[in-house]
């Protein structure tokens, strides 16, 4: 896979530890900054947030009864 350069500007303490992380894992801070870019726009990552997102539209309606949030008390008597 052909590379690209990319120049990016970040304070010091930001630089720092990109190197000391790089460092921990042993690989160069050029690879720490393209794994982290990688997982960041990962199919994993989105794929979680989208199904997070559906399963929070689909038992809406269970979250709030449960914490009472719509007037509706039919949480009582559960446990």
């Amino acid at each position: 896979m052909a590379k690209t350069q990319l120049n990016v500007r970040v304070d010091e303490g930001t630089a720092r530890a990109a190197r000391e992380r790089a460092l921990a894992r042993g690989v160069s801070v050029n690879r720490y900054i393209e794994e982290l870019v990688r997982q960041d726009t990962g199919e994993a990552g989105h794929a979680f947030v989208e199904a997070a997102a559906d399963f929070m539209k689909q038992y809406e309606a269970v979250f709030a009864e449960d914490s009472g949030t719509d007037g509706d008390h039919r949480t009582e008597g559960r446990g």
